[in-house]
């Protein structure tokens, strides 16, 4: 994209007001500058630190006169007409003066005589509704890859003029996923955040990307609706889910290496009994493709008044684009999607809002919704095309029993082979993997408390003394797995 190109095409359009959102100052007077030389125009800078500062040729505004106020600047503007762009920085905190409004619209009405352009520079502004039809919105581009690209390298040479000339370690794989997560962000952050990378240890490697990822997600706040997600698993950690785990590999490369001509993968529904291991799964997912973690928050999601929850939701969402490739993961999402009747219509508009990105979305984000309860979510939610599988997570088997103690008591510092692995999973017949794991828990405490190592006897009190979810919700438990029988492929 050309900035200079598209500004003039707004000001060749005589647009009086043109609003540039950005944290970029520098650049987008820099930019200011380089379009007002090629037009030959009159260029004037104001701040309320500042006033009126002339940057170009042209007559000057106002003189020698204090012009830091807001009101007596526009009134100097307003009555020295001349052929101009005027640069007001940090414009936003007098908007809702009536005073400062009127002069704005008196100059912009007056801009196809005086051919004054007033150009407002701040990092978030919204006009008032008098100035809305009057102006527009210009955004300036984000750098490409190759910018990226050369970005690193000016700053692998400076590293390198100041450790003696010694070379930025890195490798191409590494790189590319570099690039891959920095899209979507400013010049002068990507900048930072490629120096901080390379200046920690003079290398670019895998351990610089979750610190990527997350510097990527802090400047992109969200107020606790969307949350990054800095602990992701392997599925090392997993036990099971087999029939997920080969899923996912045969479309790795698919997501992540995807060409335009090809199909991305867009997500899977992970239903199941409750602590069967889906939110370990949706962190796994992450951490295997080496991708940010993103967890949205329906209960922060919601808000009193009317149409901020649908904003929020969209806001989201294209933040969770422009931190792609990333996996973004919705969470007991029957919850938030409940066909309620005494919402005023919220949850059906967050159905229609979260179902036409799901349709329509182009970037690659990786969508895991869980749920315990499908019977209440819309169909067209689940249906091919939104999503491209629904998996079930199963109370696990023998087996899989085994290898969910081993994987607990590893964590904890205990050599699995020292217990009775068979028997541990002979006793635990009915139970979750989170139900396992608070077993294995229940015995170290037991141990600590006799002052002895743990042992499979302990664990097997613990286990005696619990009455899993399989038991207690037994019908329901049974009605979902016979539901999902048939419905669904097995995790």
């Amino acid at each position: 994209m050309n900035d200079a190109h598209d500004l003039n095409l707004i000001l060749d359009s005589r647009i009086p007001i043109v609003v540039l959102e950005t944290h970029e100052e520098k650049r987008a007077l820099q930019l200011l500058t380089r379009v007002a030389v090629k037009r030959a125009c009159s260029l004037h800078c104001w701040s309320v630190t500042e006033g009126i500062n002339h940057l170009g040729f042209g007559q000057k505004i106002g003189g020698k006169q204090d012009l830091c106020d807001p009101e007596q600047a526009l009134i100097q503007i307003k009555q020295q007409p001349q052929s101009a762009i005027i640069a007001l920085c940090d414009f936003h905190p007098y908007l809702t003066n009536p005073t400062v409004v009127r002069l704005l619209k008196d100059i912009a009405l007056n801009a196809e005589t005086s051919g004054q352009t007033l150009l407002l520079i701040s990092h978030a502004l919204k006009l008032p509704p008098e100035l809305s039809r009057l102006s527009a919105y210009f955004k300036l581009s984000l750098p490409s890859e190759q910018q990226l690209e050369a970005m690193i390298r000016e700053e692998a040479r400076a590293w390198a003029q100041d450790n003696g000339g010694h070379k930025v370690k890195t490798d191409q794989q590494t790189l590319q996923q570099l690039l891959s997560n920095l899209k979507g962000l400013s010049f002068d952050d990507s900048r930072r955040l490629i120096r901080a990378a390379i200046r920690d240890d003079g290398a670019i490697d895998d351990s610089d990307l979750p610190e990527i990822n997350r510097g990527k997600f802090q400047l992109m706040d969200m107020e606790g609706i969307l949350s990054f997600e800095y602990n992701t698993e392997k599925f090392s950690s997993v036990g099971g889910l087999h029939g997920l785990k080969d899923w996912l590999e045969h479309r790795k490369s698919a997501f992540l290496d995807t060409a335009p001509a090809q199909d991305c993968p867009k997500g899977v529904m992970l239903l199941g009994v409750q602590g069967g291991g889906k939110s370990l799964a949706a962190k796994a997912i992450a951490g295997v493709w080496g991708l940010p973690l993103l967890r949205l928050d329906f209960a922060a999601l919601y808000n009193k008044y009317i149409g901020e929850t649908e904003k929020n939701l969209r806001e989201a969402l294209q933040l969770s684009e422009l931190m792609s490739p990333c996996v973004l993961w919705i969470d007991e999402i029957e919850k938030g999607l409940a066909n309620g009747q005494s919402d005023d219509g919220t949850s059906r508009r967050i159905q229609g809002t979260l179902l036409t990105w799901l349709s329509e979305r182009s970037k690659p984000v990786f969508v895991v919704c869980t749920s315990n309860d499908i019977s209440g979510l819309p169909p067209e939610l689940v249906r091919k095309g939104r999503l491209d599988e629904i998996f079930f997570v199963d109370l696990p088997d023998a087996a899989i029993r085994q290898d969910i103690f081993a994987i607990h008591l590893r964590k904890r510092g205990q050599e699995p082979q020292t217990f009775d692995l068979a028997r541990l999973a002979m006793s635990s017949e009915g139970f979750s993997g989170a139900e396992i794991e608070q077993a294995v828990v229940s015995g170290l405490y037991t141990a600590a408390a006799r002052a002895q190592a743990l042992s499979t006897e302990l664990v097997l009190d613990a286990l005696e003394k619990t009455r899993p979810l399989s038991v207690v919700m037994g019908e329901k438990i049974q009605a979902l797995r016979h539901w999902a029988a048939e419905r669904t492929v097995a995790a």
